[in-house]
């Protein structure tokens, strides 16, 4: 499988369980970086939103952290051959992770399965249940690798994003930004992007859509993407 050309690099993503996908480049175009100057990216896969970050914000020390070998593997290559070879790539589940500092921003586009069935690829499944990692261990990472002006940005289902808002907020975050996208004008909202921190404020409340009925992206959808895909 070929991998996928942006702008300013290009992701091969083969060897991982999760590839590129509209969720990722969502998150990764959305996220508040503001005055932020170290950034985590917590289950890199292909690098994705570590590159994204970075083409963003390139004064940003940027690391990222891969429990899968082959994930891993593919991530150091794809930021070898960006334009940002300073990011660093870390091989092993965030629980274990021991940063020198505390970051300013996380970003996660994290697993989701809670109880649904599954394949018989071991990896996939790993990158998409929450065996591995459950929301309360991910909360559990940002309080241990934050502090008090940090911000958590993440994407997750619908249905999935208010159990983990529950949750966060029984961790003593707050919930700041909230984007509820959906596909079509047509479909129902999908998935929600969020922006945690310590400090309570007024939710910023946004909506996306991203195609147009005759499929074409819509002009908000490119306007938040135009930066990354090659053909926009």
């Amino acid at each position: 499988m070929s991998g996928f050309a942006f702008k300013q690099f290009k992701v091969e993503h083969e060897q991982c369980a999760m590839k590129v996908s509209t969720d990722g480049i969502l998150l990764g175009a959305w996220a508040d970086l503001n005055g932020a100057k170290t950034l985590l990216d917590i289950g890199t896969g292909t690098g994705l939103l570590a590159l994204m970050c970075k083409q963003r914000a390139p004064h940003l020390k940027v690391s990222a952290v891969e429990v899968d070998e082959a994930a891993y593997q593919q991530a150091v290559q794809n930021c070898q051959q960006s334009p940002w070879p300073d990011i660093s790539i870390y091989h092993q589940p965030i629980q274990q992770f021991e940063a020198a500092g505390l970051f300013d921003c996380v970003i996660a586009n994290p697993p989701y399965f809670n109880q649904s069935l599954k394949g018989d690829n071991a990896a996939r499944n790993a990158a998409r249940h929450t065996d591995g990692l459950s929301f309360a261990e991910l909360l559990g990472a940002f309080r241990q690798l934050s502090h008090q002006h940090s911000r958590f940005n993440l994407i997750l289902p619908t249905t999935e994003a208010q159990l983990f808002i529950t949750l966060a907020q029984q961790q003593g975050l707050y919930l700041n930004r909230h984007c509820q996208v959906q596909a079509m004008p047509n479909k129902p909202f999908s998935r929600s992007l969020m922006t945690f921190s310590y400090e309570q404020s007024e939710i910023s409340t946004t909506k996306l859509c991203i195609r147009a009925d005759d499929n074409s992206y819509t002009p908000q959808y490119q306007a938040l993407c135009r930066e990354f895909y090659l053909k926009m």
